[in-house]
């Protein structure tokens, strides 16, 4: 299940394990689109990462903070280590690609 990040809450739950954290705005078509799919993602990893949703409108600090500029933005931590981002509205299958190579512990 995903978690919602908050300014006060985001470092806490990128700082252990295998995270995607999924940058979206409640007005970004792309984003929308791609929701269920991530979330699927999510279910067939069966908890061996953590998602966390970030809404940019209500969260503009974390962006700015992160320099994520554009929607939707997929940003994926190990340890609290940024070690992959995907920008320019990425396929599923990228982002499938990219969690698949998080969970199995390669860069």
């Amino acid at each position: 299940m995903a978690t919602e990040a908050t300014v006060e809450t985001y470092q806490g739950l990128v700082a252990e394990g295998a995270v995607l954290v999924d940058f979206w705005g409640p007005r970004c078509a792309p984003c929308l689109a791609l929701m269920p799919a991530v979330e699927r993602l999510e279910q067939r990893h069966d908890g061996s990462f953590r998602l966390v949703k970030v809404n940019a409108n209500e969260n503009r600090q974390i962006c700015r903070d992160l320099k994520v500029f554009g929607l939707p933005t997929f940003v994926l931590y190990r340890d609290g280590q940024e070690v992959r981002r995907l920008t320019g509205n990425p396929s599923a299958a990228e982002i499938e690609a990219a969690v698949t190579e998080l969970v199995e512990g390669g860069d």
